[in-house]
């Protein structure tokens, strides 16, 4: 496989609470990537120009927005030329949990990375700025790098930034929302609107996490 010419640019959030015992059902990570970054800019920004009188924080959150923002922001994305990449992980199926229950939330993001770095093997990611502490980025990003290494012809470049000033963290934000109300509520009238841009869905059970 000969490498692409240009970069792919893929924004990554997540959906839930990672824990076995006091977490959420289904923890969701997700990726949404295109030729340019405009491409998952401009949904936020008109989302924003309709919407953001009403937000004190100057940020579009679909856990806090509007049904009707979200089915807004959702219908423009998939409108434009984006693809799909989510993680679900079933944490009611884990029977020995990690010792550090963010391993579920790395191993998550590093399956997620490994799936888009197959079909874009030069890629520019941006996680959202998940950690202040330092050495819980670097972890982060050792073991996002640990799960490419058996793949050929790599170039990736990450990056963890604020969803406030990254617009595009937003939209993988309400992707990751509307992934998160079809597998934690049962509610797949948001998913239904992105689904054709999904390029890999993939529901994770593993019972046995005691060695992550």
């Amino acid at each position: 496989m000969d490498m692409e010419t240009t970069p792919r640019y893929a924004f990554i959030d997540e959906s839930g609470t990672v824990g076995v015992a006091t977490g959420s059902h289904f923890l969701v990570v997700a990726v949404l990537s295109a030729d340019r970054p405009r491409e998952i800019e401009l949904p936020v920004r008109r989302a924003l120009k309709k919407y953001g009188r009403s937000l004190t924080s100057g940020e579009l959150k679909a856990a806090r927005a509007s049904q009707a923002a979200n089915l807004r922001m959702l219908r423009t994305i998939a409108e434009h030329d984006v693809s799909i990449v989510a993680i679900i992980v079933d944490q009611q199926a884990i029977v020995h949990p990690p010792q550090e229950s963010e391993a579920i939330y790395r191993r998550a993001v590093a399956r997620a990375v490994h799936h888009l770095v197959e079909r874009f093997p030069w890629i520019e990611i941006c996680l959202d700025r998940r950690y202040t502490n330092e050495n819980l980025r670097f972890a982060l990003e050792r073991h996002i790098r640990q799960g490419i290494v058996d793949l050929p012809q790599k170039l990736v470049l990450i990056l963890q930034q604020s969803s406030h000033t990254r617009k595009e963290l937003q939209a993988a934000d309400a992707v990751a929302w509307a992934f998160f109300q079809k597998y934690e509520r049962g509610d797949t009238r948001f998913f239904d609107i992105i689904a054709p841009n999904v390029i890999v869905e993939e529901l994770f059970k593993e019972t046995d996490w005691s060695e992550q």
